[in-house]
């Protein structure tokens, strides 16, 4: 029976790495649809490879600063309970991947390729894992600490903050540092709009995300007997919350519509374990409302060009989840209970300083040494051709 048990519970796990590995087509669609045609090649490529360069770099370093163990070991050693040891660092590498990808969206269309991949080793290597290991491994005695004053540890079932918080706000000064896109905004004041490429790619991409996002909240249970459907109905409530005010809030508009359920999901990882599926219908309608307003206001007022607006869908709806799950994780609001709003706080705002200070400085590094963007030149030929050499579709067919 033991050995049935570990089985399912690898399996289990697996499952979840392999969805949330899918939901990385997804950021790739989503950036796809959302930059101009003369970067779509360049959105496919930047996932897929930052993908593999977190694979290795949490790998070898990631995944031990987080929970200090390794692989170094025989593959007899590692194959011991139907290789469980070895599909949890799989489904948690898919976490630890999914902040390269979010940055991608925030530095799209004008940012060089090999210096974002040098600082995705060094985000999934150490500035991510660092606290991941505080929030889910209690390193250095932080959750302790917290409970001590609060009276409850920082909740984060699924990374509400420790991954999509974590990557907005990493996202934020690597936008700034790099600057907006040439001629989106003008000396005079006026705004050039710069319109998704591809609507239903975006879509695609959206949905594909949707679904995916199921594998990484149910499946952070990790193991069978933890499983809940709970998690399951929540993170749906909150998906469709976060879809209905952005579509009302945002006017129709298929960017917003398809970008709500996104932010409703992010909010509701935090707290999915805990909350009432009316509870998560209103977190999510809150992030769906949030990411609306504070997408319009960063780009239009305060001009930062955040191209897919990581920083207010991850980061600022990362921020609202860890919020929220100790508000409407209260027995109060109908909620499990054992978690406190204080904490949440502290741990939240913890993420956050972390995130903006390991941004700052890992970009802040690569603009004086290798710099971050591309000439004048390659960025009006886009990406595309400068740095692939070829257009996501041929300018004419061949002629013989």
């Amino acid at each position: 029976m033991q050995a049935h048990q570990q089985g399912a519970d690898a399996l289990f796990i697996l499952l979840g790495a392999i969805m949330v590995l899918a939901m990385h087509a997804g950021f790739a669609f989503l950036e796809l649809g959302t930059v101009r045609k003369k970067n779509q090649v360049n959105a496919l490529v930047k996932i897929l490879v930052d993908f593999s360069v977190s694979t290795v770099a949490y790998f070898v370093v990631g995944y031990g600063v987080a929970y200090g163990t390794h692989f170094f070991v025989g593959a007899e050693t590692l194959a011991q309970q139907s290789g469980y040891d070895l599909v949890k660092f799989f489904f948690l590498l898919t976490f630890a991947a999914a902040i390269p990808a979010i940055v991608s969206g925030g530095i799209a269309e004008r940012a060089k390729f090999w210096p974002q991949l040098m600082a995705t080793a060094v985000i999934v290597g150490f500035v991510y894992p660092f606290f991941e290991g505080i929030a889910w491994n209690h390193h250095f005695g932080v959750q302790g600490w917290i409970k001590s004053i609060t009276g409850d540890e920082f909740h984060d079932f699924a990374g509400s903050v420790v991954v999509h918080a974590m990557g907005g706000w990493i996202a934020l000064p690597a936008v700034i540092l790099l600057g907006s896109r040439a001629n989106r905004y003008r000396k005079d004041g006026a705004i050039s709009a710069h319109p998704p490429s591809n609507i239903p790619f975006l879509a695609l991409g959206a949905w594909i995300l949707i679904v995916g996002w199921f594998g990484f909240n149910v499946m952070s249970a990790q193991t069978l007997d933890k499983l809940s459907g709970l998690v399951a109905v929540n993170s749906l409530m909150a998906m469709v919350g976060g879809t209905l005010a952005a579509l009302v809030l945002g006017k129709n508009d298929p960017g917003f519509v398809h970008n709500g359920p996104l932010a409703g999901l992010v909010a509701v990882c935090a707290g999915s374990d805990l909350m009432h599926p009316l509870g998560a219908l209103v977190v999510g309608a809150v992030a769906g409302a949030i990411f609306v307003r504070m997408f319009t206001l960063t780009q239009n007022k305060w001009k930062i060009d955040d191209v897919l607006g990581v920083w207010p869908l991850h980061g600022l709806c990362g921020t609202w989840g860890g919020l929220a799950a100790g508000i409407f994780g209260s027995k109060a609001l109908g909620g499990l209970g054992g978690v406190s709003v204080w904490a949440q706080i502290i741990g939240t705002g913890m993420g956050i300083a972390w995130a903006l200070a390991g941004g700052a400085v890992v970009y802040g590094v690569m603009k004086r040494s290798l710099g971050l963007r591309l000439t004048q030149e390659e960025e009006f030929d886009g990406a595309d051709l400068s740095i692939h050499k070829i257009s996501a579709t041929p300018d004419r067919e061949v002629s013989w």
